[in-house]
C-alpha cells in the first residue's frame, strides 16, 4: 500500500482545469520562501503554457476528500544528460498547505514522482534547489534520500521583468 493511500491522498497529474490552484500556490510558495510577490498576469500565464505542455513543466497534486481538496503540488522539468544519456527530473514548485505540513503530503507527491521516473529507463535521476536557510525542507528531503548536490548554483536572471519587489 502506497504512503498516498494510508493518507488517503490521491496523486494525481495536474490538468488545464487546475491553473487555479497551481498558481495560488506558486504565488503563496515565492511570498513564503522568498518574500516575493509575483505579476499575477505573467504567473497565470506561465501555469497556463505548463498545464498545456506537460513536457514543459509536468505538476503532480495531492488531493484529500471527497469533494476533492488540493493539499500540495510538486512539479518536474526535465534537463538531457549528454554525460549519462539520461533525463534528471528537476522538482520543482513545491508547496504544502499550511495546516497539512509535516504530514506526509509531500513524501507521498516525491514517493510518487520517483516511483514514476525509477520506472522510466530513460531517467537517471531527481534533483532540485533549496534555500540553505529552509531548514525544514532540507530535513525533508533528507530524510527521503536526497543528498546535497556538489555543484553550487550561478545564475542570471532578470528579476525587474517578472516580479514586483
Amino acid at each position: 500500500m502506497s504512503d498516498a493511500t494510508l493518507l488517503g491522498l490521491q496523486i494525481r497529474r495536474a490538468r488545464p482545469s487546475d491553473r487555479i490552484i497551481v498558481a495560488e500556490f506558486n504565488r503563496r510558495l515565492a511570498l513564503e520562501s522568498e518574500s516575493k510577490r509575483l505579476d499575477a498576469a505573467v504567473l497565470e500565464a506561465g501555469v497556463a503554457s505548463a498545464l498545456a505542455d506537460p513536457d514543459r513543466l509536468c505538476y503532480w497534486l495531492a488531493e484529500l476528500g471527497e469533494p476533492a481538496e488540493v493539499l500540495g503540488q510538486a512539479a518536474i522539468s526535465r534537463e538531457w544528460s549528454d554525460w549519462r544519456n539520461g533525463w534528471i527530473w528537476w522538482l520543482q514548485s513545491v508547496f504544502v498547505v499550511e495546516s497539512h505540513r509535516g504530514r506526509g503530503v509531500f513524501g507521498a507527491l516525491f514517493r510518487q514522482i520517483r516511483d514514476e521516473a525509477r520506472g522510466r529507463r530513460d531517467v537517471i535521476g531527481l534533483r532540485l534547489y533549496v534555500e540553505d536557510s529552509n531548514e525544514p525542507a532540507v530535513r525533508t528531503y533528507r530524510a527521503l534520500g536526497m543528498q546535497p548536490g556538489r555543484y553550487p548554483l550561478y545564475q542570471e536572471l532578470w528579476h525587474g521583468r517578472f516580479l514586483r519587489e
